[in-house]
């Protein structure tokens, strides 16, 4: 069973798959930006009281598996990681920043869905399967 946030006023139980997808589908984002973007996410998550489950991506888009708290929207949490990781991205890797389409990395809509549906664990298993299942 998925263990439950307690918080002073409410137990919740809140997850949700996000995919960010780069702008235009542009194929800018190697196995070092994923793995740097995994390590950002967790870090910028942790600090909004959240936590990361999972994180893998391909060249065009990525994949978190991220439980919440309940005083956060999902439209908040998507754009506090694709502002971040955007800025910190450019800052790091010149190459991928000068491919930025209008200095932007990440396309404006996402895909976010919640995981009560389907058992976490299978969830959790295709995300971390998606850098895998792209190898030629």
């Amino acid at each position: 069973m998925q263990e439950l946030r307690r918080e002073r006023h409410s137990v919740t139980a809140l997850t949700v798959h996000l995919v960010c997808v780069t702008k235009y589908r542009r194929k800018m984002l190697d196995n070092a930006a994923l793995d740097w973007l995994q390590g950002h996410a967790e870090q910028m998550l942790a600090a909004m009281g959240c936590k990361l489950l999972a994180c893998d991506g391909e060249a065009d888009h990525l994949h978190l598996l991220i439980e919440y708290p309940p005083k956060y929207s999902i439209s908040a949490l998507a754009n506090a990681f694709k502002g971040t990781s955007s800025r910190g991205l450019r800052k790091l890797r010149a190459d991928i920043a000068s491919s930025y389409r209008d200095g932007v990395l990440w396309s404006p809509s996402y895909f976010a869905a919640s995981t009560g549906g389907a058992p976490l664990e299978k969830v959790k298993q295709y995300v971390q399967q998606q850098r895998a299942s792209s190898s030629p």
